[in-house]
């Protein structure tokens, strides 16, 4: 019994090993075959490109004016609110004045007092001239006539110098704003005697335009040199800012100063721009924030042509690069991956410009290049690119204001 009962266990485990070894054909005979990996690709085009260098720099009025008293005298007014705009000529301070005034008709005294005895010299003078041909008259007389009058009219003349100073005194006595600019902090507050020996009442900064001072490497700065020389020098480049704030500054402008000799202890070279300052738009108050920019600040300065230049470029992240350099995958003949060395030139964070290496027309990969390698074969396509990869870069801000100042 035991004999038979085997056979059909012994069957049954023939028949599952035979199926166990027929299952792996059949799964490969119903598996689809796979074809090559699915790539993005771009085509290396030419474009206007503007080449741009980057630096770090800082805001500076061009004018800055310490309003220091002239005379001595007790502050009586102040006519300004701290930190407003004033305009040239408007008057700020006021100090006492009577004493002043005082020395004025003192002066003026002085001077109708000389006059006088002048008038009576020259009467002098001419009646001693009349005697001088007759018995009476001799030339001693007329020449001491002659002393006393001019005598007399040197004192007048001395009287109108010392009015003068005491006209210039009364007139220090106000005290207005030598530019347009923003007013600071008062130093002192009315009731307070000053003088030319007390510190400045307050300070004016002009706003409109203002300078952006730059340092650049020696390197850079032989660079820019050499790039601009066909342009007309460095005045050809427009100057960008990026606030504090990582905000783009609406407003461009020009360098208008080179230092004349080297920072030794950093190697750098100090560039100036001048860049307008206009009012924010629908402020008009002139307080403090109806402008952009602020005496001092730090900020980005980007240098860029004002003229692009005709580069062959291809997106940023189609650029790789190893020991041997930077490099690209290009799409071959037959759709094969082709590693190639590429030489760069001036780039941005979104498209890379190629100096060597790469022709019009040549199709790099972009999406999906983590998984090719060189002599793999691919099913390129049109690659997703990101905003602004290859579009053409807009040309540098004109430098329009935005409203009035």
């Amino acid at each position: 019994m035991n004999r038979f009962r085997a056979r059909p266990c012994r069957a049954f485990a023939l028949l599952l090993s035979l199926s166990a070894g027929l299952l792996p054909a059949v799964a490969a005979a119903q598996m689809p075959k796979m074809g090559p990996p699915a790539v993005g690709v771009v085509k290396a085009v030419k474009q206007p490109l503007y080449r741009t260098n980057d630096f770090v720099g800082r805001v500076q009025s061009p004018q800055r004016v310490a309003l220091v008293a002239r005379v001595s005298g007790v502050l009586r007014a102040q006519l300004f609110t701290e930190g407003q705009e004033v305009r040239k000529g408007q008057l700020l301070f006021r100090l006492q004045r009577g004493p002043y005034l005082a020395a004025v008709e003192a002066a003026r005294a002085v001077i109708a007092q000389a006059q006088a005895q002048l008038n009576n010299a020259a009467v002098t003078l001419g009646r001693a001239r009349k005697l001088l041909g007759t018995p009476a008259g001799n030339q001693s007389t007329v020449d001491a006539a002659l002393a006393q009058e001019q005598s007399y009219a040197a004192q007048v003349m001395a009287g109108q110098a010392q009015l003068k100073t005491a006209e210039i005194n009364l007139g220090y006595t106000l005290i207005r704003a030598p530019i347009d600019g923003r007013i600071g902090l008062v130093t002192y507050t009315p009731g307070n005697v000053v003088g030319p020996s007390s510190q400045a009442l307050a300070t004016i900064v002009s706003q409109d335009p203002m300078n952006v001072l730059f340092p650049i490497p020696v390197t850079t700065y032989l660079k820019l040199r050499a790039r601009f020389a066909a342009q007309g020098g460095l005045k050809a480049a427009a100057i960008a800012l990026v606030l504090p704030d990582g905000e783009s500054y609406a407003q461009s402008g020009t360098i208008d100063f080179v230092d004349t000799g080297v920072t030794q202890s950093t190697d750098t070279v100090l560039l100036r721009g001048t860049i307008p300052d206009p009012r924010l738009a629908g402020l008009t108050s002139g307080r403090l924030g109806d402008r952009a920019l602020t005496d001092g600040e730090f900020v980005s300065v980007t240098l860029k042509d004002l003229r692009p230049v005709e580069a062959l470029v291809v997106p940023r992240a189609a650029v790789l690069s190893d020991q041997s350099g930077n490099y690209v995958f290009v799409v071959g003949p037959g759709n094969k991956v082709v590693q190639t060395y590429v030489t760069l030139g001036q780039s941005t964070p979104s498209v890379a410009a190629i100096l060597k290496g790469l022709s019009a027309g040549q199709e790099v990969v972009v999406d999906g290049i983590q998984r090719v390698h060189p002599g793999l074969v691919v099913a390129p396509g049109p690659a997703s690119l990101m905003p602004g990869a290859l579009a053409p870069q807009p040309a540098p801000p004109a430098g329009k204001q935005a409203a009035g100042k």
